[in-house]
């Protein structure tokens, strides 16, 4: 079950102006399940992404890049169950061919259109199913379906994930709603899954890719399930314009700091809900490295524990081989990095120092603190001033079987 995680309720992620989110049934993997998920979007809104560095990436994500590049998004579709992942030109075709049918339906040009698979690769994308789901997905069109569209897009996830916020920028109150989807084959660059985030903000145009990146830095390139990143991770970015503030034009602004703040704290929120949804999930684990001279070797030592198996299955059976993390650090591949230096914490218990194990650490601290469900790691390196934390989650039997079982 998730750690620590319950359901958004319907009712607490806010409409964002200018933005409508229908859902259809079209049976990709089951019969009856709601799996098209189509938001429409007001003339002007403002849209940017970031997606997986994977070299097999899906065709909708090749898609996407191609129609971005052009502007003027107007929607977006979503459809589980089938990745169009790993299925050549003909997945390319299939991609564009759903385009064409939804810039059809919403009166707009194919280019405008932005569409998002998810689900197994490898498999041709049955496009007549979706096709036929496209008019009843645009009849259910209504700014209020955020809870409808978190669940439509889920795929092993156990709960939906949505996030909302509202903060004052300029004199206005700008509304922020997201949703995600994943809770396997999670790991950064970009990386984690399928991810909105919208706002009603107006925001100059050529400072949203920037935002994106920005916002994915702290939330979503900061989470692992299991190391393997996806074929067809997505993270979107959306600004209606409709909020009333004035345009944010300056990265250096105490407007654009407040909004990429409160955007950033509704990624970290669906980022984090990944974790703790993790398939097979028992413990959600924070590994904050702190100390370090960049941010790149913290986030380098910190990425070696929360992705190894065996810190992962000694988590999931609350033992503390604490051995495993320092082995861990010593191979993440900061070269120069002296052991005898730092010192590495659980909870708040001091456990290595010295290059060794800590005079003061008992067998019994490390075991009660292995017992909770949200443990903390700590790593202090003594050689500089940054930090990074990544979010993961223990290695359960569970994991194992839901994976060799996820086509059946």
């Amino acid at each position: 079950m998730p750690v620590n995680l319950t359901a958004p309720d319907p009712a607490s992620l806010l409409p964002v102006a200018g933005m409508r989110l229908g859902i259809a049934s079209a049976g990709i993997k089951k019969p009856g399940r709601r799996d098209i998920t189509l938001i429409e979007l007001a003339p002007g809104s403002r849209v940017a992404g970031v997606f997986t560095q994977n070299r097999f990436c899906a065709a909708p994500v090749a898609v996407c890049k191609q129609h971005l590049a052009a502007g003027a998004i107007r929607a977006l579709v979503i459809n589980t169950g089938n990745a169009n992942a790993g299925t050549g030109d003909e997945g390319l075709a299939r991609a564009r061919l759903t385009c064409e049918a939804v810039a059809r339906l919403m009166g707009c040009a194919a280019k405008n259109v932005l569409p998002f698979s998810t689900g197994v690769i490898l498999e041709p994308l049955p496009v007549d199913k979706i096709l036929t789901a496209l008019p009843a997905a645009q009849a259910d069109l209504a700014p209020d379906h955020w809870s409808e569209a978190a669940h439509a897009i889920m795929t092993t996830d156990i709960v939906a994930k949505g996030v909302s916020r509202q903060v004052q920028v300029g004199g206005s109150t700008v509304t922020i709603t997201g949703i995600a989807k994943g809770s396997g084959m999670i790991h950064p660059n970009m990386a984690t899954m399928l991810g909105y985030v919208a706002t009603d903000a107006a925001i100059a145009p050529g400072l949203m890719p920037q935002l994106v990146k920005e916002v994915a830095d702290v939330s979503f390139n900061c989470v692992t399930v299991d190391g393997d990143t996806s074929t067809n991770d997505s993270f979107i970015l959306i600004a209606t314009g409709q909020a009333g503030n004035a345009e944010i034009a300056d990265p250096a602004g105490a407007d654009y700091a407040a909004l990429k703040a409160a955007l950033s704290e509704v990624a970290i929120g669906l980022a984090q809900a990944m974790a703790r949804d993790g398939e097979g999930a028992t413990k959600f684990i924070t590994v904050a490295v702190e100390g370090g001279r960049d941010r790149a070797e913290c986030k380098q030592i910190a990425y070696a524990i929360a992705r190894s198996p065996l810190v992962k299955t000694a988590f999931f059976a609350s033992d503390p081989n604490l051995g495993r993390i320092l082995a861990a650090i010593g191979y993440a591949g900061v070269t120069d990095l002296d052991v005898n230096a730092l010192q590495v914490y659980l909870g708040d218990v001091l456990v290595a120092e010295r290059g060794g194990r800590a005079a003061s650490y008992t067998e019994a601290q490390g075991a009660a603190v292995m017992k909770e469900a949200d443990i903390i790691v700590r790593v202090v390196l003594n050689r500089g001033h940054a930090n990074a934390t990544v979010w993961t989650c223990d290695f359960s039997y569970d994991y194992v079987k839901i994976n060799a079982e996820y086509r059946t």
